[in-house]
């Protein structure tokens, strides 16, 4: 029987753009080794320029959906983690063994808010999606380091 992959739930407020690439990163180069999610305390939609993003680097996003906590089964949980300062700071208590670290990224949609094109905007979605794909490189050794 094969073991059970530690669940990873990235939280973030909209679950619309940085949970959503951690989720892509993790599922696309982590299959083996976890279990990904994502949700957002308060989802509103999957962020277009997240999926354009993501899909520049050969990921495809364009299938998921914005979600809360609850639809992914909390009590599975092993880590959680918050990518945004909201989600943080309004995170709830997990039932179960689930622990919570946050690792904060900016936040896209508001770097590009002066933005007048998708072309324009999308260079701030990109450095967000190259830098969660880095800390998503290091989530086994985290894993590892939260073991009890």
């Amino acid at each position: 029987m094969a073991e059970r992959l530690p669940r990873v739930l990235f939280l973030c407020t909209g679950n619309s753009c940085r949970s959503q690439m951690a989720e892509g990163w993790a599922r696309h180069l982590l299959a083996d080794h976890v279990d990904a999610v994502s949700a957002g305390t308060d989802p509103h939609g999957l962020n277009p320029l997240a999926v354009r993003a993501m899909a520049e680097a050969g990921v495809d996003i364009s299938s998921h959906t914005s979600k809360t906590i609850d639809a992914c089964d909390p009590e599975s949980l092993d880590l959680v983690v918050t990518v945004c300062g909201h989600a943080n700071e309004n995170c709830p208590v997990f039932p179960g063994r689930a622990r919570v670290v946050h690792q904060g990224f900016d936040d896209p949609p508001k770097l590009a808010a002066d933005a007048r094109s998708e072309a324009e905007a999308l260079p701030h979605y990109e450095r967000v999606r190259d830098e969660i794909r880095a800390f998503i490189e290091t989530l086994p050794n985290l894993l590892r380091s939260n073991t009890p």
